[in-house]
């Protein structure tokens, strides 16, 4: 564990707005200090008691924990309930229908609001349109849209009815998204004509006819169709517009009460394998951490506007925009650009122009707008009027201490408290995180974990390791919101997250961290495996060399990550080619783009790698195998003081060293 021992050692701390405090949900840390001793007295009781108090429940559960076949925990199995039901009629029943639910801003800044009264017809119609349709309760449906209001009611339709649904991000492409058709088995796709983006049109329906070319055409029964932006694609005869059937159908649309542990949806997310993993989360244990997160990280109140920035296509995008935020009867603002359209000023225009008091992104896009603002002072945040913020977050990554303080002077202007996140998809919402009115912060760190999570840092064998000391992140006991399953994939579940030389019971996080000494703050230290963080997307290193492979003049690849002050880190590419290396400046980038853009078709453009290095072979021992320590020295263009000694080829390393 020796390259996660080291860290900067960061003195300052930032206590809580004392006006914050004051109305905050915990406004000390002895209430936090509370809540975490009551669920230590009472594990399973402190999670049942917020279940109740949290959710709507059809059929109450009787039966709280199930751990009788670990790592398969389930969650309150014998209550039913409807994720639907949760997020949108509650609401309307208890008189706040008129409530405006989501603000859309398009690309081009047209506006769009929607009450959940409003919202409920809409998801009705849809939900009606597919019963007619066959589909039902245990049908799976692939939806891949871009930001908008018609994605947010697509899951919650599927979720009306009990209909499995798995997200496929809009930058992936058609063989990324027919993996996934194949591997969930998804008779429905729910798609658009396109994606408008930084004033471009990014076809989808185009990428759902090209996945539909082969063995995924044999499954998928219907593709559901909304019109965007009206231009003209070609339809089949399985193809339909989402305005044409919805035309006709009722208002109304009876929820289908399902088991809680019933899967609401399956997100596909890289892993040390080329392969994909279908990571599988319950109904009623995620959406239950969905809206408690909500509710104590964001201390969310009922007049507050939430701005979360993630797109639907990652878990930000499922707990904090199309569930946790319906779920607590929020306003929130749905946009469907970038940050950069048309200026680095976007953001921090349309959180003057909402009102937004509640605003969460990723540490990339804070480094890109500060690194815009250097260059241009007119888009600058303290150009613009944010006084209606009252607290920020960040979410995806790590965030350096620099841009963490940059954050939060000149966009929180000194008062707001910064939320710096620490979950994944596997675990539905936070686990690491401060409570905003109580915890004293310091940047770089995530703090301390949510009420009833129990991290810990571990060696190699279980063992908790002292403050001060790095290690694997784990989770000690089983927790709601926790992913129940590889979709179709039991052992590698059991395998990846719950291995068997941590006992088989610890949740294995994947990253490496250290607690501070003084404090036991957790600070995350970065991926323990071959994964990488690319502006807080996950991506499988196996993945990107199985892609770049794939190409007919490639024989072999090695991929990497390096440090990348915007993106957090950045895929460095090593590659040997059948024929001849490049050898000159212009062969090298000539011969790069190629690779760059034929990675960008066959996973999408985020796994594009920055860097390829071309060579005549590649660190290998005298046993084949590829010392990737090496490569990630190269990489960073360290000097290489690792004992080369094993190397079959030791003079490839000046050859690929990029100088």
């Amino acid at each position: 564990m020796s390259e996660i021992e080291s860290r900067l050692i960061e003195n300052r701390v930032f206590f809580p707005n004392a006006d914050f405090a004051k109305n905050a949900k915990l406004s000390d840390m002895s209430e936090y200090m509370a809540m975490c001793q009551l669920s230590n007295e009472g594990y399973e009781q402190f999670w049942a008691e917020l279940a109740r108090e949290f959710l709507i429940w059809h059929s109450p559960f009787t039966s709280i924990l199930n751990d009788q076949n670990p790592p398969f925990y389930r969650w309150f199995e014998d209550g039913m309930l409807n994720a639907s039901y949760n997020c949108i009629d509650r609401h309307v029943r208890s008189g706040n229908g008129d409530k405006v639910a989501l603000v859309f801003e398009s690309d081009d800044g047209k506006i769009e609001k929607v009450s959940y009264k409003t919202l409920l017809v809409k998801v009705c119609k849809f939900a009606n349109a597919l019963i007619r349709k066959g589909y039902k309760k245990g049908d799976r449906a692939i939806i891949y849209m871009p930001m908008s209001i018609e994605g947010v009611v697509s899951m919650q339709a599927c979720a009306r009815l009990g209909i499995t649904h798995s997200v496929v991000f809009g930058g992936f492409s058609a063989k990324s998204l027919e993996e996934r058709i194949i591997d969930v088995g998804a008779k429905l796709i729910i798609t658009a004509d396109v994606q408008v983006r930084g004033g471009k049109n990014i076809p989808l329906k185009k990428a759902v006819d090209e996945a539909l070319t082969g063995e995924a055409s044999k499954i998928v029964k219907d593709v559901i169709v909304y019109r965007r932006t009206g231009i003209e694609i070609e339809m089949s005869p399985r193809d339909v517009f989402l305005d044409e059937i919805i035309e006709s159908e009722e208002d109304y649309c009876e929820p289908v009460y399902v088991e809680s542990e019933h899967p609401l949806f399956v997100l596909y997310t890289s892993g040390s394998t080329g392969r994909p993993k279908g990571i599988q989360h319950s109904t009623g244990g995620y959406l239950l951490h969905s809206a408690l997160t909500m509710f104590y990280t964001f201390d969310i109140k009922p007049d507050d506007i939430f701005w979360c920035t993630a797109d639907i296509g990652w878990i930000t995008g499922h707990t904090y925009v199309a569930y946790g935020p319906l779920a607590t009867g929020n306003t929130q603002i749905i946009f469907e650009g970038v940050p950069t359209f048309p200026d680095a000023g976007r953001f921090w225009q349309m959180i003057e122009k909402h009102g937004v008091s509640i605003f969460y992104t990723a540490p990339t896009a804070i480094r890109a707008l500060i690194k815009a603002s250097s260059l241009n002072q007119r888009v600058a945040p303290e150009n613009y009027n944010l006084k209606s913020l009252r607290l920020l977050g960040t979410v995806g990554e790590p965030i350096n201490p620099e841009a963490w303080v940059w954050y939060y002077k000149n966009v929180g202007g000194s008062r707001c408290p910064i939320v710096d996140t620490f979950w994944q998809t596997e675990t539905g919402g936070h686990v690491i995180t401060p409570m905003p009115g109580a915890t004293p912060l310091i940047p770089g760190s995530c703090t301390l974990p949510f009420p009833g999570i129990d991290a810990a840092v571990v060696d190699e064998t279980g063992q908790e390791l002292p403050n001060g000391k790095g290690g694997m992140l784990v989770i000690r006991k089983p927790w709601p919101s926790m992913i129940r399953t590889i979709w179709g994939d039991a052992e590698r579940f059991k395998k990846t997250y719950f291995p068997k030389e941590l006992g088989g019971k610890f949740y294995l996080a994947g990253d490496g961290s250290i607690r501070d000494e003084k404090n036991g703050y957790f600070t995350i230290m970065g991926r323990i495996d071959d994964v990488l963080n690319i502006s807080g997307h996950r991506l499988g290193t196996m993945e990107i060399e199985s892609a770049l492979v794939a190409y007919e003049d490639v024989a072999e690849a090695a991929v990497v990550g390096k440090p990348d002050e915007v993106t957090g880190e950045s895929i460095v590419a090593f590659v040997v080619l059948k024929s001849k290396r490049p050898e000159n400046v212009k062969e090298i980038s000539e011969k790069a783009k190629v690779l760059q853009n034929w990675v960008a078709k066959e996973i999408g453009p985020i796994a594009k790698p920055k860097e390829i290095r071309f060579g005549d072979n590649l660190p290998k021992t005298r046993s084949g195998k590829i010392m990737r320590r090496l490569l990630r020295a190269l990489a960073k263009g360290e000097k290489i003081q690792q004992d080369v000694s094993t190397l079959e080829n030791p003079a490839i390393l000046e050859q690929l060293s990029g100088t």
